[in-house]
């Protein structure tokens, strides 16, 4: 396993003494609130081992949530379980489901810890590529890519990096490939808030069919701009729970409690999760505005706070070359997409992260327009 694409361009910006826009994470603060109910339960006493599925409080009322949002009825005791972070809930998901040989199908780009979970387990990754702009998954294709070996499909919407989303006809599709299958869902979710321009949330919860053989993921990182506190959680139902939990006790088995306990509280303020789709469109469209006149072109993101950036009119080099140039000319870090297909699939596509405040947005605008 080598250095991810991730850390090696944080390296190039730090380096380049440029603007980050390379890794995922919020450059402004969390709410106020949040850090003093942590600071609450820390002086409560709340400081030691939690149950290994999760505090009680937070599992109830993620059961709660779910219910409000898709209307489906999960037991906190049995189908629930908090995780450090949603990497870690992919890990153990695909580590209770994968045995040496079995083929998991992948769509590219992808997260890029997806494929070496797999390989680490002994499964074999089929890749099916998505190409830009659209990135749509041509279910014809992973029809034919279907085989007895095939155990589990990961899918990801709203999808990092591309941030295009996944829509009900992608559902139905899904839907009629694995009915009559043991197929295995591993739905990564994290992004489920960050949705824009009216398109709703299309989570296997939403569908029997597929929430009865699928791992959901989730990640509150996401939801409350702490990306470093790494608390996440799995839903799944009990049969896989019951494996995931085998797997997951042996890895990590707890997450910090008082901050467990804190957003337990913390997710009765319903308005932070359903304000998140117009706080990122504005950043989305503010930033977009900020380089309409460049010669980039671009689809703005349907979900995620990622952009894709097509600057095949700026020049003919390859996206780990014009990665290192921009930063290097324009001070602006990026991934360059290619990263993220297991073939290093040229597109000439960079992505970048618009969680920033606007300020920071308009000075990278401002750089890549000059170009």
């Amino acid at each position: 396993m080598g250095m991810n694409i991730f850390t090696a361009m944080n390296a190039v910006a730090t380096e380049q003494n440029a603007i980050n826009l390379a890794q995922g994470f919020p450059n402004f603060p969390c709410s106020e609130k949040l850090i003093s109910l942590v600071d609450q339960y820390m002086r409560k006493g709340f400081n030691q081992y939690c149950p290994m599925p999760g505090a009680l409080a937070l599992r109830e009322a993620i059961v709660e949530k779910i219910q409000f949002i898709y209307g489906k009825s999960y037991s906190p005791d049995t189908e629930i379980n908090v995780t450090p972070g949603g990497h870690a809930a992919l890990m153990a998901a695909v580590t209770s489901v994968i045995h040496p040989g079995d083929e998991v199908i992948i769509f590219e780009p992808a997260f890029d810890c997806f494929a070496p979970i797999v390989e680490l387990n002994g499964g074999v990754p089929v890749y099916i590529e998505l190409r830009p702009p659209a990135y749509k998954i041509p279910w014809q294709e992973v029809a034919l890519k279907i085989s007895d070996k095939t155990k589990a499909i990961i899918i990801n919407s709203p999808h990092n990096p591309s941030g295009t989303v996944l829509e009900e006809s992608d559902m139905r599709s899904l839907i009629d490939l694995v009915k009559n299958t043991n197929i295995v869902i591993i739905s990564d979710e994290v992004y489920e808030h960050l949705i824009f321009d009216g398109f709703q949330h299309q989570s296997v919860m939403r569908y029997p069919e597929l929430a009865e053989r699928s791992f959901s993921i989730y990640s509150f990182g996401k939801v409350y701009h702490v990306t470093g506190w790494k608390i996440g959680y799995v839903v799944a139902p009990k049969e896989l729970m019951a494996e995931f939990r085998k797997c997951y006790q042996m890895m990590t088995f707890t997450v910090n409690h008082p901050m467990q306990l804190a957003i337990a509280e913390f997710l009765k303020e319903k308005d932070e999760y359903l304000n998140l789709p117009d706080f990122y469109q504005k950043k989305r469209d503010f930033f977009l505005n900020g380089i309409k006149n460049s010669r980039f072109e671009f689809t703005p993101a349907k979900g995620t706070y990622f952009q894709s950036l097509s600057y095949g009119k700026i020049m003919n080099a390859g996206d780990m070359d014009a990665a290192i140039w921009f930063a290097k000319n324009a001070k602006v870090g990026t991934v360059p997409m290619s990263a993220l297909y297991h073939n290093n699939a040229e597109h000439k596509v960079l992505r970048v992260c618009f969680a920033k405040t606007e300020e920071v947005l308009e000075q990278a605008a401002v750089r890549l327009s000059r170009i």
